[in-house]
Parts: C-alpha cells; sequence; structure tokens
C-alpha cells in the first residue's frame, strides 16, 4: 500500500509539475481557471529602471566641500555596478544557488519538476527556484513591501498562485535584461543579516573590504548566507556559517569556478569576519559639531516636499553649507563658555552668511550634542534652530523696536529719546499702564544710537508706544523671525482650543498690546535671530536660512529644492542706517569690556540682551562676511538665574549674567579664530 501511494503521489508530483510549467509558458486564458487569472492579475510589473531605482539606498548628507558628516538608511546599502563585483562572488553565488543560470530563461524547468516531485512524495521543500526568480521576490521582501508585514509574508507565502506569480514575472524580467544585469540587481537587493543589504555593504560590514576584493572564503560565506542570513549569521551561529561556506566552496569545485587545492586553502581558513561595522543610520552619529546641522538639512527638506521615507532610503548625496572650519570654531568656542554636561546651561551658536540671493548656513552648534544620553549632554531636540530658548533674547528686541522707527520717520539715529529712570505707559484699550525701570545710569534723553549701543529700557518702550506696536511686531518677522512669531508663547504651536492667549496665539497676535515685546521676554530660534543680522547685512533683503548647497539622486542626477524666496524686507537705507546705529556695541557700549579683553578691534554690528530674570542672556553680531546669534539660557526642567563664571552656572549670583559679559565672549573667540590674522 505504501509504495502505490508513493506512486500515485510521485504521478501528482509530475502532472502538477507539468502543469506548473505550462501555466508559465503557455499565455493565460479563461480557460487556464481561477489560479492562472489570479496569477494573470498579480504579475509584478519590474523593470530594470525600477529596480535601480526604487532600491533603497543610504543618503549622504555632507559639508559644503562634499566630506561626509553623516549617513541615514533603512537598509545599509552600497550599489555598485556589475564590474566593482568580484568574479569569485558571482561564481559563489550561481554555483549554489542556480548552476544553470546562464542556460534558463529566468525559470528552471528541471528544478521546478524535481521540487514538484520531491514535495509530492513528503521530501523536504525545495523552491526549485532560479536567481531570476529569487530577485524578484528579494525585490517583493525588499524594496516593494519593505514596510508592510503583511505583503512581506505573501511574498514569501508556499502557495502555487505565489510560485507562478514569481516565475511569470522572472521570464518577463530575463526577456528585458541581460544575464549579467539579473546578477548584479540580485546582489545589490539581497539581506545579509539585520540591516545589512547587498553585496557592497556585506563586504564593508563583514570584511572591511568592497565586492571587487573578496577572496574565495569569503565570497563562499557570504553566498551562502542568502539561502537564510539568519540561520547562516557568522556573529550568532558561527558553526553554521562555517558549515554552509565549505557547502558553497564544494559547490564552486562541482561547478568548476575553483579546483580542489583552491578548496582546500579556502575550507582551512577561518570565518575572517570583523564588526560588524556598519554605521549608524540617523544624525546622531555625526560629529558633535556636526549633529544639529544634519538635522536640520533633513527638515529643511521636509519642509520643501521631500518624502522623510525617501530621504532616509533614496540614496541621494546631500550637500549642505555648512563651513567645517568655522563650524569647528563655533563649537570650541561654545563649549568652552559653558561645558557640554553643565547642569542646567545651554549655549547655542548659529552663524549665517548674508547674500542678497541666499543666506548659506555655515555653523549650528551648541555645547550640547545631538543624541539620547542626557547624562553626557545630549538632546534630541535641535537646540540651535527650533525655537528652544523659552525666555526671549532680551534687549536684542530693540533692533526692531529701531527698524520699525528708522522706517516711519519716528526717529533717527541723533534723535532725543525720552529716557527717565523709570516709566508707566499706557496699555492699549486699557486704564492700566506698564511700568518700566531702566538698569543703570542713563543720559536723559538719549539718542537712538546710544541707545542701541548702552541699551535702557524706558527709551525703547517709549520709542515703541510712539510707532505703534503693531509695526515693531511686524518688523520682528520681517528681519528673520519668521517660524518664532508663529509660535506662541512658549515656543510651541498655537493650541486653538486652549483658553490662554499664552498657548492659543501666535506670538504675533498675543504681543499686538503689550510693550514688552521690545524688552525679549518671548521665546525666540537662535538660528533666526542669526538671519536678522544677516538681512540688515544683506541690504535689507530677507532669505530663508538655507543649508543646502545641492541635492543629487542615487543616479547621481541633481534633484530640485523648493525654498522661499527672498525678499526686500527694509529699506536698503535704512538697513544701512541701522547698522551703524548697531556699530558701537563692541566700541563704547555693553560689549565693550568684553570685546577689549578678548583683544577685538574689528568693526562689525552688536546688540546684547539680557531677560530680567537673567535665565536667558544674548548677542547678535555680524562682521566680514558672518552674521551671528549666541545665546545662553536655562535648559533644564527647573531653570534658575544664569551667573558668570568658569564656567557659567545656575545660582544666586546677584545681578547674574548679561549678554555682554557672558554671551558676546564666544562670539568674539569663534570670529578671532575663523577670521585669523586678518582680524
Amino acid at each position: 500500500m505504501g509504495a502505490s501511494r508513493n506512486l500515485i503521489k510521485l504521478s501528482g508530483g509530475c502532472v502538477v509539475a507539468g502543469g506548473l510549467v505550462a501555466g508559465i509558458l503557455l499565455p493565460v486564458t479563461a480557460g487556464v481557471g481561477k489560479v492562472a487569472a489570479d496569477v494573470s492579475d498579480s504579475v509584478v510589473q519590474i523593470t530594470p529602471a525600477s529596480i535601480s531605482a526604487d532600491m533603497p539606498g543610504v543618503t549622504t548628507i555632507t559639508d559644503r566641500d562634499g566630506k561626509p558628516i553623516a549617513e541615514v538608511y533603512d537598509q545599509y546599502r552600497l550599489p555598485v555596478t556589475s564590474d566593482q563585483i568580484s568574479q569569485t562572488m558571482k561564481n559563489a553565488l550561481i554555483s549554489i544557488e542556480d548552476r544553470r543560470f546562464y542556460q534558463e530563461h529566468g525559470i528552471d524547468p528541471r528544478g521546478l519538476l524535481r521540487a514538484a516531485i520531491n514535495d509530492s512524495v513528503g521530501g523536504s521543500q525545495q523552491g526549485g527556484s532560479t536567481i531570476t526568480q529569487q530577485l524578484v521576490k528579494n525585490y517583493l521582501v525588499n524594496v516593494v513591501d519593505k514596510d508592510n508585514k503583511a505583503a512581506q509574508m505573501a511574498d514569501r507565502a508556499d502557495t502555487l498562485t505565489r510560485k507562478l506569480r514569481e516565475a511569470r514575472t522572472a521570464i518577463e524580467l530575463d526577456k528585458n535584461l541581460g544575464k549579467d544585469e539579473i546578477l548584479t540587481d540580485y546582489l545589490n537587493v539581497v539581506e545579509f543579516t539585520g540591516k545589512v543589504y547587498g553585496v557592497e555593504a556585506a563586504a564593508h560590514a563583514y570584511f572591511g573590504t568592497t565586492a571587487a576584493q573578496l577572496t574565495v572564503p569569503q565570497a563562499a560565506l557570504l553566498a551562502g548566507m542568502v539561502n537564510n542570513p539568519t540561520t547562516y549569521n557568522p556573529y550568532t551561529h558561527p558553526v553554521d556559517a562555517k558549515r554552509r561556506r565549505d557547502t558553497v566552496i564544494d559547490a564552486m569545485v562541482t561547478n568548476r569556478a575553483i579546483d580542489q587545492n583552491a578548496a582546500i586553502q579556502a575550507k582551512a581558513a577561518p570565518l575572517g569576519v570583523t564588526g560588524p561595522d556598519v554605521p549608524a543610520s540617523t544624525c546622531f552619529s555625526a560629529q558633535p559639531d556636526a549633529g544639529f546641522f544634519c538635522q536640520y538639512a533633513l527638515s529643511y527638506l521636509q519642509s520643501a516636499g521631500f518624502d522623510p521615507a525617501k530621504l532616509s532610503n533614496g540614496g541621494y548625496v546631500i550637500k549642505t553649507t555648512m563651513d567645517s572650519r568655522v563650524s569647528a570654531a563655533a563649537k570650541d568656542a561654545v563649549t568652552a563658555n559653558v561645558p557640554t554636561t553643565q547642569s542646567g546651561v545651554a549655549n547655542t551658536m548659529a552663524i549665517v552668511s548674508p547674500g542678497a540671493t541666499s543666506h548659506e548656513v555655515l555653523a549650528l552648534v551648541a555645547n550640547r550634542n545631538l543624541g539620547t544620553d542626557a547624562a553626557q549632554g545630549q538632546t534630541t531636540r535641535n537646540l540651535v534652530t527650533e525655537v528652544s530658548d523659552p525666555f526671549g533674547a532680551g534687549s536684542v528686541f530693540k533692533i526692531f523696536t529701531a527698524a520699525a522707527a528708522l522706517e516711519s520717520g519716528a526717529a533717527r539715529l541723533d534723535t532725543p529719546l525720552p529716557n527717565p529712570p523709570s516709566q508707566c505707559f499706557p496699555l492699549p484699550g486699557s486704564k492700566k499702564c506698564y511700568t518700566v525701570h531702566n538698569d543703570g545710569d542713563y543720559a536723559d534723553p538719549i539718542t537712538l544710537t546710544n541707545g542701541l549701543a548702552t541699551s535702557p529700557n524706558t527709551a525703547f518702550v517709549g520709542l515703541e508706544t510712539k510707532v505703534g506696536l503693531p509695526d515693531v511686531v511686524a518688523m520682528a518677522s520681517r528681519l528673520g523671525l519668521r517660524t518664532t512669531m508663529q509660535s506662541n508663547d512658549v515656543g510651541k504651536k498655537p493650541d486653538p482650543g486652549s483658553a490662554n492667549t499664552q498657548y492659543s496665539q501666535t506670538q504675533t497676535q498675543y504681543f499686538q498690546d503689550k510693550p514688552s515685546f521690545t524688552l525679549g521676554n518671548s521665546p525666540v530660534s537662535p538660528l533666526e535671530l542669526a538671519d536678522v543680522p544677516a538681512t540688515l547685512m544683506s541690504g535689507g533683503i530677507w532669505c530663508p536660512p538655507t543649508p543646502i548647497l545641492s541635492v543629487t539622486d542615487s543616479a547621481g542626477h541633481p534633484v530640485p529644492v523648493n525654498a522661499p524666496a527672498c525678499e526686500q524686507a527694509i529699506a536698503p537705507d535704512i538697513a544701512s542706517t541701522l547698522m551703524t546705529g548697531l556699530s558701537q556695541d563692541t566700541v563704547s557700549g555693553t560689549t565693550a569690556a568684553s570685546a577689549h579683553a578678548a583683544g577685538w578691534t574689528r568693526p562689525g554690528i552688536g546688540k546684547t540682551g539680557t531677560t530680567q530674570t537673567n535665565q536667558s542672556v544674548a548677542f547678535v553680531g555680524g562682521t566680514d562676511n558672518y552674521a551671528v546669534s549666541s545665546l545662553v539660557f536655562a535648559d533644564s526642567s527647573t531653570p534658575g538665574q544664569l551667573c558668570p563664571g568658569n564656567p557659567v552656572h545656575i545660582g544666586t549670583c546677584g545681578h547674574g549674567a548679561f549678554g555682554g559679559t557672558v554671551a558676546a565672549p564666544p562670539y568674539f573667540k569663534a570670529m578671532r579664530t575663523i577670521l585669523g590674522s586678518s582680524q
């Protein structure tokens, strides 16, 4: 009975195999049945172009000179051409996976027949698939359906419909691609455990070499892994991996790819794997002075319309505007002022290059580093570009009052401004008034130029009231605080459902009737603050602070980047006049002592700011072709008063830190390094 039953199975297997091959090779008609119809409906449309274009790759972010600063990816894959893969690697794969690869036409009828008969008589299941069929399967699993677990299960399902679809697709692919192209595409798409995909990435990760230089034992190990990357992982299953490697070497002898002597030597070699050496797949892998820049470049491209998923697996090369020399100098300056692990104190610096057609960002650094270990001074938030300083830039905001006054004609640089020690200013639409005090002794009246240099409060609140709050608030956006002014008064996206206007309104809306605006007590973005002097130094032309020089796709073709157009924010003569007014800060104003201590004599513009509770201090400046913001602010969940010292710290220290004494010194240190002997 057992022999009869096996004979029936064997006969059935032959019928199945014959029907399988016939169903593949013959045109699909209504008479073939439901399976054939399902297959016809589900044949995958794969073209040579789609394989290379859709294959996930590593996106590389570089500085302006093309030096890589980070890599981001979903699948660590480094696509290569056929001539970049050793013949040894090709021979190893063909020997173990598909000996008749060069003779068949996408499928192997003999292999299918053998597999069908073996399955039907109760033997181990065999796929009978060719390298071309495996390319189809791996393309579906690793590319088309890489983010769809259910679809991936269907791609792997042991069903007749799936096998017929795979085989029919393979036949079509064989008609359109040469054998070497199929082999190359397969070796580029296949998985080699974990996030490592493709033979070039595997050669780098496991052996520290290239696909072109793989030796016989190395190639045999990799060829053996494609059958089951988990089972034959050389790190977790070294014994199984070596056994499989040696099986491949024996197959290479059988297929006359190597001789017996070479096989003996290859089998005697150790596995020889290193690592695995796989780069980190986020901006966290960047150097300390480049992490925030990398993060900003990606978010900037997303806001310009790039698909986030495509950015992380599209194989782009993103050349940024980052100047590594400038960035290193800025990083050294902020960490010298506030150490990376200093509790509760952040120091940011953004440097922008002015221009009439673009404002290129050169450096985005902080004493903190981008990362997840808070104990090591790391943060996942972009302290330099986001609206991250919750306390504000203090008197730096007096720039906006001065600009609005000059534009409206309410004041000139030599206009005497009333400047009593204190004054209570009427609040719009209210019987109450807003009391302001000067912190120190000042002339009364005081000219606008001297006021910008020494920063009295009553003179500027009075001037703000004279110009009108709406114009001053609008000027902040015009000169550069675009995202800042669209956030609410705690630096977040406005919540329309909140009954508290501090949370529900944008800063532009919230400060329409609050004279405190010119004293800079609201959240601000350090990068946007650096764009303000950049706008003045560009003849009043605002441009979005761009981190991108170019983007090219995986084929090396340029990809356009959409960005907001530059605008003439204020007239050139207003910008020039205001720069003249800001030119005395480092000479006779609030940063004069720090400038002298630093040996700084170069002309430029500057303005300091200190919030009332000394929880944030700021300096914005510009010289040569550099516009800069330096902010020091409390950044813990329990913020306190900033105190000067070595290092700057949180404590109780009377008047506390000031913009001129704590935020300006990093500017002088960085710029002296950047400008060198020309300073």
